[in-house]
């Protein structure tokens, strides 16, 4: 075997070149400590080992672990996987344009994506797509994996499917253009009453500031003069998105938040006189699933009065991952600093005991009983901050809501989680739409007629029981009597959504949730309202 352990050391030792330049200013590399000894280790691996060795992926594993004793948010994404992962955060794939789901091994169309492709040759929400380009697409051994690499594909590449249509007999074929896709993180936007409007943003992506004015500007012209903005399980997303959505809220030249870390100095992010919605009243919802780029936006509102926080403790992740593009086209986000809200918070919470511990913080706080008891909950002082008008807030781990709702853990019971577990309320919504579809489009042409005129009788919901029961579902009847309207509405909902857009969920359920009837009961309530932005007043 010939050696080229000086050549192999050289390239090894460039690649590693500007990382050492970057740590110039605050501790220089030892390189035979650390960049030569890995290099000098891989090249003897390469070429003494006594069996062959994958060498990439040696070398990815090292990465891997290398990252695991840095932060929980330091990660590693290999060059195959790199696209899949920015996507949700880019706003876009090339594809069809449909939402499906593999419902009894076909591919069922839960919607067309307005405007996309398969809307524009007529696929609609129910279609199942047994045929792709001629090659069956149905059987047990069909999976996500499988659609998603037979109908993505570049933009203006062509596709043909046969679809089985309810109340069709002859299969029906279509060639579909495919196209670039949006992805939208808006979930919802309706209005709540004649002046308040309700948004749910699921991720802060590229694009996530435009669909909120867009959603904004849409409820304005229906009378909102107040809004509930949802961010309950919002994981967050991109920093500067972000702050462009709390300058909707903040008045120009306000402190939106700010970051720093070793390597990066001090960056402060203000917001503009561009904002949309800097008076009103507005309610935040937030809880443990609320993270980084919601917790920017939910402390800046917090920390200058501007509107008032519903619901649970949120995260704690303040800090601030940036990528690193590897020389194989794989990427390293990695931690360069941490954010602050406008008051100096530091929101993030402790991860000091190691990943594994850093995650099951949520059954802690379950353990602990911060999910029903906001007494449960005790920040010491040193944490503690004023915010514009006086009030004291706390930081060290997430954002504390002005006004805490607990968990129902009542209605979310066990008998529920194997409802959705078990796939009882996404077969029976299937089934009855199977059943029932064409029957409910024309009775129902808007959702407002839905809304108003469908009801889940209680022959729809013994069927429901008796599909659970088959499943293997115990049904407890303490658990079931108090929560059966609830029960009936998240069937209603779905049923909705499949019929109609995924807001339209949300919009079904809102009335039975806790948490926007108590914002709803605060923006209805000025005094309360006011007291508790202002409470030296």
């Amino acid at each position: 075997m010939k050696r080229t352990a000086p050549y192999f050391l050289l390239i090894v030792s460039l690649f590693f070149y500007s990382v050492s330049v970057a740590q110039l200013n605050v501790k220089k590399l030892d390189e035979n400590k650390t960049v030569r000894k890995f290099a000098t280790l891989l090249y003897y691996i390469n070429g003494y080992y006594v069996d062959t060795v994958d060498m990439p992926k040696l070398v990815e594993k090292s990465i891997v672990a290398t990252l695991k004793d840095l932060d929980p948010h330091s990660t590693y994404i290999s060059a195959k996987d790199v696209k899949k992962a920015e996507e949700p955060l880019e706003g876009s794939f090339e594809g069809i344009g449909v939402t499906f789901q593999i419902y009894r091994d076909t591919i069922l169309v839960i919607s067309p994506i307005p405007g996309g492709p398969s809307d524009k040759v007529g696929i609609r929400a129910g279609d199942k797509i047994v045929k792709v380009n001629g090659e069956k697409a149905c059987g047990e051994w069909l999976t996500n994996e499988w659609v998603i690499e037979h109908l993505r594909g570049k933009k203006g590449t062509k596709v043909n499917v046969t679809v089985k249509r309810a109340g069709v007999k002859e299969l029906l074929d279509f060639t579909i253009t495919r196209d670039k896709i949006p992805i939208y993180s808006i979930d919802a936007s309706f209005m709540l009453d004649k002046k308040t409007g309700y948004i749910k943003l699921s991720r802060f992506a590229k694009y996530s500031d435009k669909e909120f004015e867009k959603a904004f500007d849409s409820l304005k012209t229906l009378g909102l003069k107040n809004l509930i903005f949802d961010l309950r399980g919002n994981g967050g997303g991109y920093l500067n998105t972000a702050r462009k959505i709390a300058d909707e809220f903040l008045d120009d030249g306000k402190l939106i938040v700010y970051t720093k870390g070793i390597h990066q100095p001090r960056q402060d992010l203000f917001a503009t006189g561009k904002g949309e919605f800097e008076q009103g009243k507005l309610v935040i919802l937030i809880n443990e699933g609320s993270a980084s780029a919601s917790e920017i936006v939910s402390g800046s509102v917090q920390d200058w009065d501007r509107g008032l926080l519903v619901g649970r403790r949120s995260f704690g992740k303040g800090l601030v991952q940036r990528p690193f593009r590897l020389p194989d086209g794989s990427v390293v986000r990695l931690t360069v600093a941490h954010y602050y809200t406008p008051s100096g918070r530091c929101i993030q919470k402790p991860y000091n005991q190691g990943v594994k511990e850093y995650y099951n913080d949520l059954n802690e706080r379950l353990k602990h009983g911060e999910l029903f008891n906001k007494d449960s909950i005790h920040f010491p002082d040193s944490l503690k901050y004023e915010t514009h008008n006086g009030r004291i807030v706390y930081g060290g781990g997430g954002i504390m809501p002005d006004v805490f709702v607990p968990w129902d853990s009542t209605r979310f019971n066990k008998m529920y989680t194997d409802f959705v577990r078990k796939g009882v309320y996404n077969e029976f919504v299937n089934n009855y739409l199977d059943a029932h579809r064409i029957e409910l489009e024309n009775k129902y042409k808007n959702l407002k007629s839905f809304i108003k005129n469908f009801k889940v009788t209680d022959d729809i919901f013994n069927d429901f029981l008796a599909l659970a029961e088959k499943k293997k579902v115990k049904i407890n009847t303490k658990e079931l009597e108090p929560n059966k309207d609830f029960y009936k509405l998240q069937i209603k909902a779905l049923l909705g959504r499949n019929l109609f857009n995924q807001s339209a969920y949300f919009n079904i359920l809102a009335p039975m949730d806790e948490e926007i009837n108590q914002a709803l009961k605060l923006i209805q309530n000025t005094k309360e309202y006011e007291n508790l932005l202002n409470p030296k007043k």
